[in-house]
């Protein structure tokens, strides 16, 4: 079983992984912008109509526009070019990057349980409302696309969400087969999305230039001093600028920081800014071009090829999140604060790329729910702030931690540079929270539900290790009794997965005490779970000889790693331990949790625990055991 293991005594983890930060080619700067830009590269569809909306009775002002494109621009800057590319880049947990990443690299500054514990619920609540991002983000992104038809033609508005949901229908239920194949087309075409974006934004600036004028912060100030509360509001709608900022930091791990840096740097944000300011020229020309600016930006018969370009630029950025979900719920099981789930590896050579069936279904549920529910992608918008803000707030505070503790850097210039932004955060933050009745419940509920599921089942799995290692027999004393024992040795080799290292499995007892013998080879393996993505191969096992033919083995596996434990064993014969597939036994407890006389959980949280742990993917499955050499033992644990 999986767990934490403080029990089990191991070296640490310390040989760096393979520098890929430096390296910069052609075909890795069209894979981000794939995969890391897809999302942020789709904002243009509803961002600027979507903040400039509340202004619109009275009809809209110059310094009104100039003033929301210059809070847009500055967004732009200053959370994701300065926060992210300048900043959050620098700490990688050996070369890996994302939210769970950055708890864990905070976690191993500290050394108290108690701050563990707190930075652990940053990097959850991270999680959880990442969760949330990525059900809406498809649901946004490929209903903003699908309404440019629309404005090719009003007798398609009815078609919209029909449109929309096979298209989202189809996108899951092609997930099966990975996404190396629709890889290949992901970078060309994301490429001639920003390219299309940068040149229509071109062709309306040249003819009302004084848009220019936003790039000065004179003008976002001026809209703030003038409308106070209102700008306030407004800055619930300037955040949707920048979501899809988090997958710089998330994806950095298959790219590297350096060519994720060139092409934000020099391709993305230059295309997204000349975008935005061309909507801007287009709405100082014609305010009525608010019904949707960025489809009116394009000339009228290059209207219909630009929607086929969206969607397909909006699925891309779909998948982009859907994989990324994929790759925070395999880290939240192998951290332990999810069940086991299926982890189904799509590509052979790719250890990345995975299938995740119940995560894959439970996306598609809520996805086409919020269609049904919310119908435009301008309604969406209301739902969509909240989850990205709060995933920006936890970076953030975790990003203090890590540059103060693990970088060295003065508490004057951590603060310097992490308190304006943590202060940006939390001001689209709590903009966004007004938006809460509009829509905004939907990823809070969400990431309150998976809150309160990771929390009970981290506790139900400490309070079920404390049960085993109080009511366990030590292994040191087993071993020291065994050769006066008379137990009947058989040929074969039992392999018996145990969670606590230093204690006698539960199975084996169950074992003794039905069959009265004993294999003649016996391996004790325990499953460590380390807090970095990666754990080198020459330190993968740590193998220990407890007596003539019983030895106890530790394996090591990242976050970022599935475990495959016949494939470990496998390995054994090059420390001189034989092992034969056909001939081994593998010996597991299937644990039913019963309350204690004093229970140490709530009844509510012992049932959702209960239920949690039936609904977990079998040990067999998970492990990648053979399911015909499996022996399975029950046990009553009382918590």
């Amino acid at each position: 079983m999986p767990s934490r293991l403080a029990a089990v005594q191991r070296g640490s983890v310390t040989a760096p992984a393979p520098d890929k930060s430096q390296l910069l080619t052609p075909a890795l700067v069209l894979g981000v912008l794939g995969v890391v830009y897809g999302d942020i590269g789709t904002s243009p569809l509803y961002a600027l109509r979507a903040s400039l909306v509340h202004f619109t009775e009275g009809g809209l002002e110059r310094w009104e526009i100039l003033g929301i494109l210059s809070l847009i621009i500055w967004a732009l800057i200053l959370t994701v070019t300065v926060k992210y590319v300048v900043f959050v880049l620098r700490a990688d947990n050996r070369g890996e990057g994302g939210i769970l990443a950055l708890m864990a690299l905070a976690q191993r500054t500290v050394v108290s349980d108690r701050a563990r514990w707190a930075l652990a619920l940053v990097g959850i609540t991270g999680a959880c409302l990442f969760f949330g991002d990525g059900i809406i983000t498809p649901a946004i992104s490929v209903l903003s696309a699908v309404e440019g038809l629309k404005v090719v033609s009003p007798h398609f508005e009815e078609a919209v969400i029909p449109i929309a949901l096979a298209i989202l229908l189809a996108l899951f239920l092609v997930q099966y087969r990975g996404t190396g194949l629709m890889g290949a087309v992901f970078g060309p075409i994301c490429a001639a999305w920003f390219g299309v974006l940068g040149a229509l934004g071109v062709w309306e600036m040249v003819h009302n230039p004084i848009v220019l004028l936003a790039l000065s912060p004179h003008y976002a100030v001026i809209f703030c001093i003038e409308y106070r509360i209102a700008a306030f509001i407004a800055f619930g709608s300037v955040v949707l600028a920048v979501t899809g900022a988090e997958a710089l930091y998330a994806d950095m791990g298959h790219f590297g920081r350096r060519p994720i840096r060139w092409a934000w740097l020099w391709l993305v944000l230059p295309a997204l800014a000349l975008n935005y300011l061309g909507q801007g020229a287009l709405l100082l020309r014609d305010p009525e071009a608010i019904e949707n600016p960025f489809f009116l930006l394009a000339p009228e018969w290059f209207r219909l090829p630009l929607v086929f370009l969206a969607t397909a630029a909006t699925i891309i950025a779909s998948q982009a999140m859907i994989s990324g979900a994929y790759t925070i719920a395999r880290q939240c099981v192998q951290l332990g604060f999810i069940p086991r789930l299926a982890v189904n590896h799509t590509s052979a050579t790719e250890e990345g790329q995975i299938y995740m069936p119940q995560v894959n279904a439970l996306l598609l549920i809520g996805v086409v729910i919020l269609v049904m529910e919310f119908h435009t992608s301008d309604n969406l918008a209301a739902a969509y702030g909240i989850a990205v803000t709060g995933t920006f707030v936890c970076t953030t505070i975790l990003a203090f931690i890590v540059f103060r503790r693990q970088f060295g850097w003065s508490w004057p210039l951590v603060a310097a540079v992490f308190v304006p932004l943590l202060l940006l955060d939390l001001l689209f933050f709590f903009s966004n929270v007004l938006k809460i009745p509009q829509g905004g419940y939907v990823p809070l509920v969400l990431g309150a539900a998976l809150f309160v599921m990771m929390t009970t089942w981290h506790r139900g799995r400490e309070l079920l290790f404390a049960r085993f290692r109080q009511d366990g027999l030590p292994l040191k004393s087993f071993i020291a009794r065994l050769p006066q024992s008379r137990t009947v040795r058989v040929p074969g080799t039992a392999v018996f997965m145990t969670s606590q290292a230093d204690f006698l499995p539960g199975a084996l007892l169950h074992n003794l005490k039905h069959n009265k013998v004993l294999h003649e080879r016996v391996l004790f393996v325990t499953v460590a779970n380390e807090a970095v993505p990666y754990v080198p191969a020459d330190q993968r096992r740590v193998v220990e000889q407890l007596a003539p033919d019983i030895h106890r083995i530790a394996l090591r596996y990242g976050f970022q790693e599935s475990p495959n434990i016949p494939k470990e064993l496998q390995a054994l014969k090059e420390v001189g331990i034989p092992f034969e597939p056909m001939q081994t036994s593998y010996f597991l407890g299937r644990e039913t949790v019963v309350a204690a006389a004093v229970p140490k959980m709530s009844r509510w949280r012992q049932w959702l625990f209960t239920i949690m742990s039936r609904n977990a993917v079998p040990a067999t499955e998970f492990f990648r055991i053979p399911s015909d050499r499996v022996v399975e033992l029950g046990v009553r644990v009382a918590i």
